[in-house]
């Protein structure tokens, strides 16, 4: 984070394309290995590209809550996030969690889940699948939570859409508006669900709500405690909770769905893991070039977007909704967010530079 402010936008990305060229060859040989012939080779290397491309149309809304996060910490924390965040984004929520997963849900040790990825990659993404009801009440509540939050705050004074945004900040005075609304939602999507299913359903959302309570609770305590030790200390600990929380609750619907494509964890652990790279990337060129500053309506369309995916997750458990329609719908939003901002920026200079003509006719 002490690289100068006048780089160039590609070359935020430079470690992003190291990766990425690491990561296709890496994919390449790992297709050559597992099927011995060049078509089987070609096809891997596909897999790995279009699940890179996957990983960063979801994560758009991703990158720039992070960088909304990050601008508020201090450089110290702002490093170890995007070094030991990276790590813990690509290894722990692409291998680990979803070996967690089927090791708890098989019953098995992480070793057998892991061999069970190996040498049944079939058995092992049929547990991953069977696994998605409750990852996606969970992931959906916690990013359902995060969206409202950012809406339902009476300090809020900008407003994209402001018929909407302005009622949602007046009605902020009502404490625990936005749990509310999400209870609401969860015992509409039970009772859609019906049977066992919705038990499960509801036990699995309503974690996800008290992870994110508690999550806000223990970054609040964690950050207020830095404080009174001192000034430079601020906007750490608290703050790297829950941007990783936040990042595994992305990572939920990239990582099952990924399967749609391939049962090969490692296949799935390159590309994802070369999408999570061009993240860190963004996030860090958000932050140190101002962008969010200077499109005042990014951040949010990046919430509309998370609102629009944990409703999706909250979908998903009725019917399917293929990915290529979340990450083009969270990009669309996002896109139309930097549309109004420049608009409304030009619109700005427009006046600006009709208060000069007027103060130099005066």
């Amino acid at each position: 984070m002490n690289q100068p402010v006048t780089q160039s936008s590609l070359s935020y990305f430079r470690w992003a394309f190291i990766v990425t060229a690491l990561g296709l060859v890496l994919g390449a040989v790992l297709g050559w290995q597992t099927t011995g012939t060049i078509g089987g080779m070609a096809t891997v290397f596909f897999i790995c590209t279009v699940l890179a491309v996957l990983e960063i149309s979801l994560s758009f809304d991703n990158a720039i809550v992070n960088a909304n996060k990050l601008k508020e910490m201090t450089p110290v924390w702002q490093q170890r996030f995007l070094t030991w965040g990276i790590i813990i984004a690509v290894f722990g929520m692409r291998i680990v969690f979803p070996l967690a997963i089927v090791a708890i849900a098989a019953q098995i040790g992480p070793w057998d889940a892991l061999v069970l990825a190996a040498r049944e990659p079939a058995e092992y993404a049929r547990i991953m699948n069977d696994a998605h009801l409750p990852i996606a009440a969970f992931g959906g509540t916690f990013l359902m939570m995060v969206g409202l939050n950012y809406f339902f705050d009476y300090k809020k004074e900008i407003h994209w859409l402001p018929g909407l945004e302005r009622v949602m900040a007046r009605s902020a005075a009502i404490k625990g508006i936005e749990i509310a609304v999400v209870l609401a939602l969860m015992l509409v999507f039970s009772w859609l669900i019906g049977g066992e299913e919705a038990t499960v359903f509801v036990n699995c959302a309503l974690y996800g709500l008290l992870t994110f309570l508690a999550v806000e609770v223990v970054g609040g305590l964690l950050d207020a405690s830095q404080k009174t030790m001192s000034a430079a200390a601020k906007g750490g600990l608290g703050a790297f909770i829950y941007l990783e929380v936040l990042d595994a609750s992305f990572s939920f619907d990239g990582v099952i769905g990924a399967f749609a494509l391939t049962q090969n964890l490692f296949v799935i652990a390159i590309g994802l893991g070369i999408g999570a790279m061009y993240v860190r990337s963004m996030t860090i060129m958000l932050v140190e070039k101002g962008t969010l500053a200077e499109y005042r309506y990014l951040e949010h369309g990046a919430f509309y977007a998370i609102l629009i995916l944990s409703v999706i997750m909250y979908a998903q458990t009725l019917v399917h909704i293929p990915e290529v329609i979340t990450g083009l719908g969270g990009a669309a939003l996002i896109g139309l967010s930097l549309w109004s901002s420049i608009r409304h920026n030009r619109r700005e200079r427009v006046e600006d530079h009709g208060a000069r003509q007027e103060e130099l006719r005066a």
